[in-house]
């Protein structure tokens, strides 16, 4: 992404999230919207003679109700985050990690970063009192009972 790219995402991430400054990453932007974070060691590489399609850390799309951010970009952002940032109780975290929609009561319609105590687990959408889950398949558990 090129230094304007990356400016205009930081301005949507401020505008969703309260995030004031921006982390000290390279940002590449795929054809499908998705954003990838690499060290900046990347720089001494001439990577702009490859055809690269990923490369990084998955770090969230752009989707047209805002950035969705991926788990490994809401625990990137955990500190910097000053809004919409969801917390979840021991049940709601429970079900959230195995697929499940939350119900909640949060009332305006957004993206949320969701976290558990100090733990963050991605980014959900609220709407109408329900925290939609964006897990992917993958990447859910399979809980009883956990701390």
């Amino acid at each position: 992404m090129n230094s304007k790219e990356v400016k205009n995402l930081f301005l949507k991430l401020k505008e969703q999230f309260g995030v004031e400054e921006k982390p000290n990453f390279v940002y590449l932007i795929n054809n499908k919207e998705k954003v990838y974070v690499l060290n900046r060691d990347i720089e001494k590489i001439d990577y702009e003679s490859y055809w690269i399609d990923s490369a990084g850390l998955y770090f969230g799309t752009y989707q047209k109700d805002g950035f969705r951010l991926s788990i490994e970009g809401s625990q990137i952002l955990s500190k910097l985050a000053k809004k919409n940032v969801l917390e979840l109780t021991k049940e709601q975290k429970h079900d959230w990690l195995k697929g499940n929609d939350v119900q909640t009561d949060e009332t305006i319609s957004r993206l949320v970063i969701v976290k558990s105590k100090k733990d963050y687990f991605g980014c959900g959408k609220v709407k109408e009192g329900i925290l939609l889950n964006a897990v992917p398949k993958s990447r859910r558990l399979n809980i009883v009972n956990e701390e």
